[in-house]
């Protein structure tokens, strides 16, 4: 007979349950409610020999205090396998898209033992993303981490949506896995019918804990999407793709859970935890000899301040950076990618070649420069610059107009066709532009476009 406690405290999404000493359950076993076993709760930690903190999943309108619950001795079990993709399932790995039951026996835990350090492989694989600013200055290899960080409304879902398209589209080999964590069920259904209208939507498996969902839901669909990536990268010994919006949504459902354990935060006022738990996340999502887990995660910055712990907490674990800028984007640059904020560790001749590496160190000099320019501009005119000067703050205006990029997902709302741009066009462009050989080009004519070609042709 399996183990009873009972409830003796409820706090929004955090119940205090009580056993008797003999029958101490384990942290991450799900506990049912005796008289309804479709109640779930999840052990996380412990108060004293006998009581325990647990997260519960749902509204909390069946509990009271002195409800008997049982303990199923087991954590949280998900279907894994090829039935996952092309469904939208919620952290228990049930259906959520009206397409009925999952069909079939695999099932894992969503908790999992770290890989050990021999287990562990880097790959040196480019992977190619079509995106110039992407691909130019934020380089990604296979099995490596990329942030996408900006505030609210630059643009950060429609350029993971985008990479998504292109990335899926030219690798239909790889498993794609997609964590919907704290975001809008709008954005949510949007992405699900773009990808059924690409017809992408086979490779893909959508686990989702929205905005409206408790904190508990939306902290627990971090590990449930880790899980199914893990099971597709040991069993089946596929790359895969592991998209993620937004990362710092999970920071801040543990922030609120801590808040509802009355646990000390840590003086920015974050949870204590916060750095052990993205760690135990983002080190399940590493690659190894045979497969690998490339991650590229959308990161909210509240009130547009990086420097917010929650973000920095992410920091870390990332190979690469794409800033978006609230600036770049009113001024109607899309994507609205901080060029000299953005960076990757992959900047690196031996991984990227000494051409790209090169062509990226002059395009950065040059915007630096330009910086500086632009404030002297801003004061007392472009007339006033030095010839040399008025030559550097044209080439570095036509070099941002030439990042910008028309979307193949953003089709029906910009009028303008998708373009996908290989990244040996996009080095040899941008070398053009810096030696001076589309300094004849108006600039405006470089706006959302392909290759540099296409406005010598429209000229």
């Amino acid at each position: 007979m399996k183990p009873t406690g009972k409830i003796t405290g409820i706090e929004g999404q955090v119940i205090t349950v009580e056993f008797d000493s003999g029958n101490a359950p384990l942290t991450h076993d799900i506990l049912i409610l005796k008289d309804d076993p479709s109640v779930r709760m999840e052990v996380v930690s412990s108060i004293s020999e006998t009581q325990f903190f647990c997260l519960f999943f749902s509204s909390t309108d069946k509990l009271y205090r002195g409800a008997e619950i049982i303990n199923t001795n087991s954590p949280i079990q998900i279907p894994v396998g090829e039935e996952v993709l092309g469904r939208i399932i919620n952290i228990f790995g049930e259906p959520i898209d009206g397409k009925g039951p999952i069909k079939t026996d695999k099932k894992m835990p969503i908790y999992s033992e770290h890989l050990t350090y021999e287990d562990v492989a880097t790959h040196t694989e480019f992977l190619e993303t079509g995106i110039k600013a992407l691909d130019f200055f934020s380089p990604v290899l296979k099995g490596d981490k990329l942030g996408l960080f900006g505030g609210a409304g630059v643009g950060k879902t429609i350029l993971l949506t985008e990479i998504i398209h292109n990335v899926v589209t030219l690798a239909p080999k790889r498993s794609v896995v997609f964590a919907g964590i704290g975001e809008r069920s709008r954005e949510g259904q949007e992405l699900y019918e773009t990808l059924l209208t690409q017809k992408s939507l086979p490779l893909i498996s959508l686990i989702f804990g929205t905005m409206g969902d408790n904190p508990a839901m939306r902290f627990r669909t971090a590990f449930t999407a880790a899980t199914i990536a893990e099971y597709f990268r040991d069993q089946s010994d596929r790359d895969v793709l592991f998209f993620i919006d937004n990362i710092f949504r999970f920071a801040l459902a543990g922030n609120e859970l801590s808040m509802l354990m009355n646990t000390i935060p840590s003086e920015d006022g974050y949870q204590a935890t916060l750095a052990s738990e993205m760690g135990s996340f983002h080190e399940r999502l590493i690659s190894t000899e045979k497969s690998s887990i490339t991650t590229i995660e959308a990161i909210y910055i509240p009130n547009d301040d990086i420097l917010d712990q929650g973000v920095q907490s992410i920091f870390p674990y990332l190979d690469s950076t794409v800033v978006l800028s609230r600036n770049v984007y009113q001024e109607g640059r899309l994507p609205a990618i901080d060029l000299l904020k953005s960076s990757s560790s992959n900047l690196n001749p031996d991984l990227i070649g000494l051409d790209h590496y090169q062509t990226a160190l002059q395009a950065q000099a040059l915007l630096k420069q330009s910086v500086t320019l632009e404030r002297i501009v801003s004061l007392i005119g472009e007339a006033e610059l030095s010839a040399e000067d008025k030559i550097i703050y044209d080439r570095a205006k036509k070099l941002k107009n030439y990042m910008t990029q028309s979307f193949f997902v953003a089709e029906a709302q910009t009028g303008r066709k998708g373009k996908f741009v290989p990244i040996n066009t996009t080095i040899s462009d941008v070398k053009q532009i810096l030696e001076g050989k589309a300094d004849e080009l108006d600039e405006e004519k470089l706006m959302f476009l392909g290759e540099l070609a296409e406005a010598r042709t429209n000229k």
